[in-house]
Order: C-alpha cells, then sequence, then structure tokens
C-alpha cells in the first residue's frame, strides 16, 4: 500500500524542547563542529525562541495585575485572596513550565509539579471560586476539541481511509479493553469506569506528536514514506474517537433517569451534537463573509463561542455527550469548507485557537495537578494504576505494530509509527478532571471516589509517557526513518 504525501495538518502548542533534545543528540553524534563561543550563543538565541513567548505571557499577566489593583479593591487583588491565589497558580505553573523546558523535558511537566506543589503546601484554598474552576476546565476541553476537529482532513482520510481506521481503532479497542480489566481487578472499578479511563489514556498527545513531526520535516525524515500524513491522521482520529466515546459514556455514566433513558442518552447526544456542529459548521462558511475586513478574527470568535456553547448547553439540555461531538463537528465542517478557498487564507483560525491554548495550558495542567492530595492518596491506588498503564501501553505497541502490516513501510518505519502511539499528555489534561467536575456539579458523592481514582491514573499516564515519548522520538527518528522529499 502506499503511502502519499498528503497536505494534511493539525494545529496545537508547539513546545520548543524538541530543539533542546535534537540540539544534545547532534552533540553526542559530532554533528556539531561550530567553536565553543558560537554554539553557546546559537543555544543561547534557540532558548530565546522556546522563553519568550511564555514571558510575554507572564508580562501581560503582569500588565493586567497592575490595571486591576489600581482601579480595584484591595480584598480583589491582593495576593492572600482566593482570586489572587487562583492566578498564582497559573502565573507559577507557566514560570515551572519555562524551566523544565530548558531541561529538554515538555514543559507540561512542570505546570503538572506545579498544581501538586501548590495543593500539597495549602495554598489550593479557592472558596467560592468552584464554578470558575470547572468554567476554565471546560474551555480547555473546548480548545483541544476544536483543534482536533481542524486537524481532520476530509481529503486525506478519504484516500487513506483504511489504514488509518485501522491504525486507529485496533489499537484504542485493545488498550481501552486492557484498562477495563485490570482497573476493574486492580483498582476495583466498575465495568463503565475503567472503560472511562481507559478512553482518557488512549488519546495520543498532538502536543508532543506534532511538535516532533515539525522538526523531523525541517530535517525531511520520513517525507518521502507519508508518515508524517499517516501519523498526524492517525492521531487526530485516535483523539476525536477518544473525546467523543468518553463524552457519550460520560453521559450515560451520570444519566439519573430511567432505564430506557440512560440507554437513549447516547444515542440522542449523538443526534443533537452531530447536528448543533452541522449548523454551526455551515454558519461558519458564510458568516462573515470573505471579504469583510476583519473575518479570520470574527470567525475565530463564533468557533470558540459555538463550541463553548456546545460543551456549557448540552449539559444544561441533559445531554453532555453532545457537547464534545458538537465541538469536533463545528470545527470539522468550517474546516474542510475553508480549505476548499485556496484563494483565502484561513488558517489564522488555527493560529488563534493555538495562541489560546497557550493561555489554557498551564491553566489546564496546573488545575489537574492540583487535584492531587498527598494526604489522602493511597499508595496501591498509585502502584496498580502505574501497573494497568504500563501493560496497557505495551498491549497498545503490540496491536499498532501489527496494524501496520500490509504498508509499504519496512520494519523501522512501521516501529516508528507505533511509538508515536505512546505519548500522552494533551487530551489527558482536558479530560481527567472532567468526570470529578460532574460529581462535584451533580453531587454524585457515591462517584467521587472513582472519579479521582480516574485523575490521578490520568497523571501518572502525562508523567510516564509525555517525556518519554518525546525524547524517543526525536532520538530514534534519524535511525529509523529515511531521509528525502515528499513523494509527489
Amino acid at each position: 500500500m502506499s503511502l502519499k504525501q498528503q497536505p494534511l495538518q493539525l494545529t496545537d502548542e508547539r513546545y520548543d524542547p524538541v530543539d533542546t533534545l535534537q540540539r544534545s543528540y547532534d552533540l553526542e553524534n559530532g554533528q556539531n563542529e561550530e567553536p565553543t563561543v558560537k554554539n553557546s550563543r546559537r543555544i543561547a538565541t534557540q532558548n530565546w525562541s522556546i522563553s519568550s513567548q511564555p514571558l510575554a505571557l507572564l508580562a501581560i499577566f503582569f500588565l493586567l495585575w497592575g490595571i486591576a489593583f489600581s482601579l480595584l479593591p484591595r480584598e480583589m487583588t491582593e495576593p492572600n485572596t482566593p482570586f489572587m491565589r487562583l492566578c498564582f497558580l497559573f502565573v507559577g505553573a507557566e514560570i515551572s513550565g519555562i524551566l523544565v523546558s530548558l531541561t529538554g523535558l515538555p514543559d507540561m511537566l512542570g505546570m503538572l509539579f506545579w498544581g501538586v506543589l501548590y495543593t500539597n503546601v495549602g495554598w489550593a484554598d479557592f472558596s467560592g471560586l468552584q464554578k470558575l474552576e470547572v468554567f476554565l476546565r471546560e474551555m480547555a476541553l473546548v480548545n483541544i476539541m476544536l483543534l482536533a476537529g481542524l486537524g481532520l482532513d476530509y481529503d486525506s482520510l478519504k484516500k487513506l481511509f483504511r489504514f488509518i481506521m485501522q491504525l486507529t481503532l485496533i489499537p484504542t479497542i485493545v488498550e481501552v479493553a486492557a484498562i477495563a480489566i485490570l482497573s476493574r481487578f486492580l483498582l476495583d472499578l466498575p465495568w463503565m469506569w475503567g472503560v472511562l479511563l481507559g478512553l482518557v489514556v488512549t488519546a495520543v498527545s498532538p502536543n508532543v506528536v506534532v511538535t516532533v513531526l515539525l522538526r523531523l520535516q525541517e530535517e525531511q525524515l520520513g517525507l518521502n514514506k507519508g508518515i508524517h500524513t499517516l501519523i498526524i491522521a492517525m492521531t487526530s482520529c485516535n483523539d476525536v474517537l477518544a473525546i467523543f466515546l468518553f463524552g457519550v459514556l460520560l453521559g450515560v455514566t451520570f444519566s439519573t433517569g430511567d432505564l430506557t433513558s440512560q440507554i437513549l442518552q447516547g444515542p440522542i447526544g449523538i443526534v443533537i451534537g452531530l447536528v448543533f456542529g452541522g449548523v454551526c459548521g455551515i454558519g461558519l462558511l458564510y458568516m462573515p463573509s470573505y471579504q469583510a475586513k476583519y473575518t479570520n478574527g470574527l470567525r475565530f470568535t463564533m468557533t470558540i463561542s459555538a463550541g463553548t456553547l456546545s460543551v456549557v448547553g448540552s449539559k444544561l439540555i441533559g445531554y453532555p455527550s453532545a457537547g464534545a461531538l458538537g465541538c469536533i463537528m463545528t470545527a470539522f465542517v468550517a474546516g474542510t469548507g475553508w480549505k476548499k478557498r485556496p484563494d483565502q487564507d484561513t488558517s489564522e483560525v488555527g493560529m488563534y485557537l493555538d495562541l489560546l491554548w497557550k493561555f489554557l495550558k498551564p491553566v489546564s495542567f496546573s488545575l489537574i495537578g492540583k487535584e492531587v492530595n498527598f494526604s489522602v492518596l493511597e499508595g496501591n491506588t498509585v502502584l496498580y494504576g502505574a501497573v494497568t498503564l504500563l501493560v496497557a501501553v505495551l498491549f497498545r505497541l503490540v496491536f499498532s505494530y501489527l496494524s501496520t502490516l500490509g504498508s509499504d513501510l519496512n520494519w523501522k518505519e512501521k516501529a516508528y509509527v507505533t511509538l508515536s502511539g505512546f505519548p500522552k499528555a494533551t487530551v489527558q489534561a482536558a479530560l481527567g478532571p472532567a468526570a470529578l467536575d460532574l460529581a462535584r456539579s451533580l453531587n454524585a458523592t457515591d462517584q467521587l471516589a472513582r472519579a479521582q481514582t480516574v485523575l490521578i491514573v490520568t497523571v501518572l499516564a502525562i508523567i510516564f509517557t509525555a517525556p518519554l515519548g518525546a525524547l524517543l522520538m526525536i532520538k530514534l527518528a534519524p535511525k529509523w526513518l529515511k531521509k528525502g522529499p515528499p513523494e509527489m
């Protein structure tokens, strides 16, 4: 089977530690013979490209805080207030992310660990701001789902449909099944909750994967076999499937109606999500006009508003499973239409979503870390959760490799495609706390412990797989992939 390079793009947050990892690889292999002074200057310059944007975000925060301090009452702007403690959670997460990124590790780990530290030293008292916390998490989820929808390219999916579905469905089903079975006996989760956990964990991180592929594209590694297109399409489809099924199952799990209404919860939610997303997506094709002066800015505002309404509105009407699908459909329908207009530059919508994620990333990862309280954490949960993850990921890797059989890739290229499904991070940060937030909002005290277990295992998945996945993809690419221009 011939895998042609297709114009498929997934806009997502790009963390520059990949450059640091690649530079380490070059130095270790004697590929850089510049004088030490020039090396130092070049590394300093590249490190500035890593840290300049997060530092700009910090500058924006302090400017806004200065304005607020000048205008608002002191009880709202002094550091020891719930609102300012919440703000400093995000500021500290951004700073921690910058520091960790300079070591060559993903910045999300610094943000996550800052959230864990914040709650365990007693700073995470945000009394009266619980609804704001939930809304910020929902915004992070909306952002990720819209990016996932925009990342689906209709033409590429049509041409590589069978192989992409093979790479998406088989490993996903195996990993979810393994986690459901293991969590049932090791973590004492009911089958439904085990599947929910599996859907959270199985999502591949576009944050890690796309960033690495952008680096490889500069080196022209793997382009001659269309591996980039295949991996990005597989990642997008995997995330869309995981997010969609998670939303449906979450709605069914927390449904309070009779058996019939619980059974119909999923199908009705699917229909609502498809209709709402389709209508919004079509509307975005015509409003505003392509000739309008601020077309892309208005289109971005409408896109993020439609996604937000899909998530919060679906909860209001009692069908939360419709929210995720509505988001994805809005972005997919609109994005497919925009790409058919080569005379118009509509990529700015994705760029704006990418910029929004720069603000929401420290929010998302610090808030998920904030839920890890050592005083109530059970050692068995961590131990058995780690065992569950290890076994399930090994199953995924084996069946991912088997799914590549029948292609024209050699064994090293097949192994690299398999490895690309290993990193977990971005989607996990968005989905991990969703069950806990819903259980709290519905006052479902009997489900809180299970939701907390899902969150703990999600944190473990991010810690174990994100840095290792990025490192392996960078280190093994020059050894497993061939250099060459894209096939025409």
